[in-house]
């Protein structure tokens, strides 16, 4: 059966399993008169988030709770960027690294195309990569940085070999980024 098929009817499966129904009308009785009453049906509706406009805004996620307020500083002063936790993602078959560029002359080392960023396993020594898909190419921003803006990078983690609680160094070109925690 068509992969692409089957991953549309999971999510169509889950998101028929998370709608809660309402009954229209419910059967009271205004008390004492034995006539039905007006049935009041109370829903909860949920804001649509607004439609993205062409102008960037900066994303502001939950800040890595391992890294020291030294460790920021030096990563912010030394190569421009402010590190994002480094996440588990695909059912954990990935690791996304992100980063928020605060100075782009600085960070322009993170998404140089000539250079293979590479995470490494500090328990067991492991050297992940970027995929690299035949239609997109690899998995990583390498646009010219931009100030405010966050750029992500995903490493293969096929096996699930780094769990949540491993610590991780990633390595871009001279840029080391050492013993970041996955969450």
């Amino acid at each position: 059966m068509n992969t692409n098929f089957m991953q549309k009817m999971i999510v169509l499966a889950g998101l028929l399993a998370s709608i809660s129904l309402m009954p229209a009308t419910q059967a009271q009785t205004k008390p004492g008169t034995g006539k039905p009453a007006t049935a009041t049906v109370t829903t909860t509706a949920t804001p649509k988030a607004p439609a993205p406009s062409s102008a960037h805004v900066a994303v502001h996620r939950t800040m890595n709770a391992e890294m020291p307020p030294k460790a920021r500083q030096y990563y912010a002063a030394t190569w421009g960027v402010d590190l994002r936790p480094i996440r588990l993602v695909s059912s954990g078959l990935m690791l996304r690294f992100s980063y928020l560029v605060m100075d782009e002359n600085r960070a322009k080392v993170l998404s140089d195309k000539k250079f293979t960023p590479v995470l490494i396993d500090l328990k067991s020594g492991t050297r992940l990569a970027v995929p690299t898909l035949e239609k997109v190419g690899q998995l990583r921003q390498s646009s010219t940085p931009e100030k405010g803006r966050e750029y992500w990078m995903v490493f293969s983690n096929s096996g699930t070999l780094v769990k949540p609680g491993d610590k991780v160094d990633v390595v871009i070109g001279s840029f080391r980024a050492n013993g970041l925690t996955v969450e």
